[in-house]
């Protein structure tokens, strides 16, 4: 019985694995060995005990999916890893370096800085986390009037009052309802909560679009140069083609429309059908806003050549100086006649950034117009993948467009914190602009909005020689440099893009005010011995 057990047992896995070798005949060379053995008179535990005892994994970066190997993201790439190496190092014993702390300049992460959160808007989040106290006397002694209010009429929106619970896979369409009437008082033009797609901050709606939009490496997406590495990645990701278009430097990160132009007749002569053009405004990693004219020349772009406008309007409430301000894409797509199927348009939001900073709540959405019902359909079959994006983060995006009224109990408050964030933001941009004008060989733009500063360094030849005999780009070699100095973590140029033969780095206007004279010494400092040891 058992021999004929066995054998009906090596035939079955015959049969399994010739089927298999069919499909994927490229396996074929990893089957037989195992083929061989198994209709020997090897016992299977045998084998089994073998087969454990070799130590090659199956999975290495060279037979993993190419497309990860490809993609970069430079915000947290090789300088930040060795931040987080010299952070243990400090922790372990605190006089390694030459520095006390680790001063993380290379992420839009306020709170991890030290930014405070807005009191109203974790008053509503933490109720409707916790409804049972809500009905408490001691509540009413904690908490803001409004925030009560707030917090039942969000969970009277939510199915069985559960912050725990699965949503709709669009969001909550109460919460929806809301961020409408917001968009829709921000832009003067109607906004339908059908259109909004709730999401786990704007990274996983842009994902969404690329893998929507992009069928194959002929397939491309306009992106600019310097762009926020969420884009490059994704496209790489999702194997399409990126497609620069360069924002000019000298006129302030200008985008002008001959640049596209050129870059699309550039791509078609190269067989790429160019999809989408991603714009980011307030700009990240540039800092610039657009003026409304040339948002006016940007649509006009898209909607003749048939393009989709992918807007990262993520920065829309940081804007620092007086002659700009900030015009959604659609609103300034409607003032100009087109209606909601004139142009297919995506806005992204996120409550990470503005003055609000919540990064870790994951809270975000994309505003979907121009799109026919057919895909609107596959847009909505991607979010139904993921079931829904997270609670908090849902209700924090409502918050974010609709804060607190003048009239309500927490107003004032609200007010202040917001102005004291955004008034100090503007003073440390400010006076990191003018420590990065003051270095020898570095000239820097002034920050319009977002929240980053992207001087451009004027590198001897000789460090350009150094970090080549490395193998780093120059500006990588400055900025481990800097860190290895003073503790200070900034994302090389390269690693946004940028014209070649320029090197340049990004750092975040984040840490707290009175961190900021610190920075500007240790910056100062170092650079000055940097092109001393480096002079030409």
């Amino acid at each position: 019985m058992r021999r004929f057990v066995s054998g009906r047992l090596r035939s079955l896995v015959v049969h399994s694995l010739q089927n298999k070798q069919q499909i994927c005949p490229q396996q074929q060379q990893h089957s037989s060995p195992f083929l061989s053995r198994f209709l020997s008179s090897t016992p299977i535990l045998d084998f089994a005990s073998s087969m454990a005892d070799k130590s090659s994994s199956p999975v290495t970066v060279g037979n993993i999916n190419p497309k990860v190997v490809k993609c970069e993201y430079a915000v947290r790439g090789e300088i930040v890893i060795l931040a987080g190496k010299i952070q243990d190092e400090l922790k372990a014993n605190p006089d390694s370096h030459p520095f006390d702390e680790i001063l993380y300049c290379n992420i839009g992460n306020p709170q991890s800085l030290g930014q405070q959160p807005i009191t109203y808007f974790r008053e509503v989040l933490a109720l409707c986390d916790h409804p049972s106290i809500l009905d408490k006397s001691e509540t009413q002694g904690l908490f803001s009037a409004d925030s009560i209010e707030r917090a039942w009429e969000i969970l009277d929106q939510i199915p069985g009052r559960a912050t725990g619970a699965y949503s709709h896979s669009q969001g909550i369409k109460g919460l929806r309802d809301t961020i409408a009437a917001g968009i829709e008082a921000r832009d003067g033009y109607p906004a339908d909560p059908n259109d909004i797609f709730l999401t786990d901050g704007a990274s996983p709606a842009v994902h969404m679009m690329m893998t929507l939009l992009i069928r194959s490496e002929k397939d491309g997406i306009f992106c600019p140069i310097p762009q926020y590495p969420l884009y490059s990645a994704s496209i790489a990701l999702h194997g399409g083609t990126l497609v620069p278009y360069y924002l000019d430097e000298a006129s302030g990160w200008g985008l002008e429309i001959s640049e596209l132009k050129k870059q699309l007749e550039d791509a078609k002569s190269k067989g790429v059908c160019v999809r989408a053009l991603v714009v980011i405004n307030p700009g990240n990693p540039t800092g610039q806003v657009l003026a409304e004219d040339n948002q006016r020349a940007i649509v006009e772009f898209c909607k003749q050549e048939g393009l989709v406008l992918l807007a990262d309007e993520v920065y829309q409430e940081n804007i620092y100086v007086p002659d700009k301000e900030f015009h959604s894409f659609k609103k300034v797509a409607r003032s100009m006649g087109y209606g909601d199927k004139d142009i297919p348009l995506v806005s992204f939001q996120s409550v990470s950034k503005g003055y609000y900073g919540e990064c870790g709540k994951r809270g975000g959405y994309m505003e979907v117009t121009g799109f026919s019902a057919e895909v609107r359909e596959q847009i909505y079959k991607m979010a139904s993948v993921n079931l829904c994006s997270n609670i908090s983060g849902q209700i924090l995006a409502s918050l974010v467009m609709s804060p607190p009224k003048v009239g309500d109990e927490s107003y004032e408050l609200y007010l202040s914190e917001k102005d004291g964030i955004l008034s100090s933001l503007k003073r440390r941009a400010k006076t990191l602009e003018e420590a990065l004008n003051s270095l020898e060989g570095v000239t820097c733009n002034r920050a319009e909005g977002a929240m980053y500063l992207f001087p451009c360094i004027n590198l001897p030849q000789k460090a350009i020689k150094a970090a080549e005999a490395e193998k780093t780009a120059p500006d990588a070699f400055y900025c481990k440099r800097l860190l290895n100095a003073t503790g200070i973590v900034v994302v090389p140029g390269s690693g946004f893009g940028q014209v070649p033969g320029t090197w340049h780095f990004r750092c975040t206007i984040l840490p707290q005010e009175d961190k900021i004279p610190a920075v500007v010494n240790h910056l100062t400092e170092f650079h000055k011995k940097f092109m001393d040891e480096f002079r030409d």
